[in-house]
């Protein structure tokens, strides 16, 4: 239920118990149009059948772009995920560079702001997720315009690389 904000947890009844009181202080309820939008996809059946395997089809590729195109880009970590649409990657190399008319890379935010601004493209900084040394990046975009965030971003690191090797 991807942007739906609506889930179930399954689990050990204590991690279960432990979960549910934490939601209740974090929300009330689905609103009306996520719990019929939920009925609808539980009404799909097993896995969603044919359209569901379609669209893990799709993200597969997607996921498999990303990783090969960024495990190309010296000085950045990457590992396959195995269950999102969302990569983590390691962009801590880049870290303590100066850019040009932009200034100092300090973290994963100042990364992310960089290559907004030098790239045109959003990513996420890995610190609203616990670890600054990571950024994550959706791939729940088609194939060309991931295509193109890689090269926008290997652009805009470019300069950032060459100063790395000099040092």
């Amino acid at each position: 239920m991807t942007g739906w904000r609506l889930g179930y947890i399954a689990g050990p009844k204590h991690f279960v118990a432990a979960c549910a009181k934490l939601q209740s202080l974090l929300t009330s309820s689905p609103n009306s149009i996520s719990q019929k939008a939920g009925v609808a996809a539980l009404g799909l059946g097993h896995a969603g059948g044919e359209i569901v395997a379609e669209m893990v089809k799709t993200f597969r590729k997607r996921r498999d772009f990303l990783v090969k195109s960024f495990s190309e880009i010296e000085g950045i970590k990457i590992s396959e995920p195995q269950g999102t649409f969302y990569l983590f990657a390691d962009f801590s190399s880049f870290y303590g560079k100066e850019a040009e008319g932009f200034g100092r890379i300090e973290d994963s935010e100042s990364l992310c702001r960089y290559l907004l601004d030098k790239g045109l493209v959003a990513l996420v900084p890995g610190s609203a997720f616990g670890d600054d040394s990571c950024v994550r990046i959706s791939y729940a975009e088609s194939l060309p315009i991931l295509n193109s965030a890689v090269d926008r971003i290997k652009k805009a690191l470019a300069p950032l690389k060459s100063a790395a090797e000099l040092l």
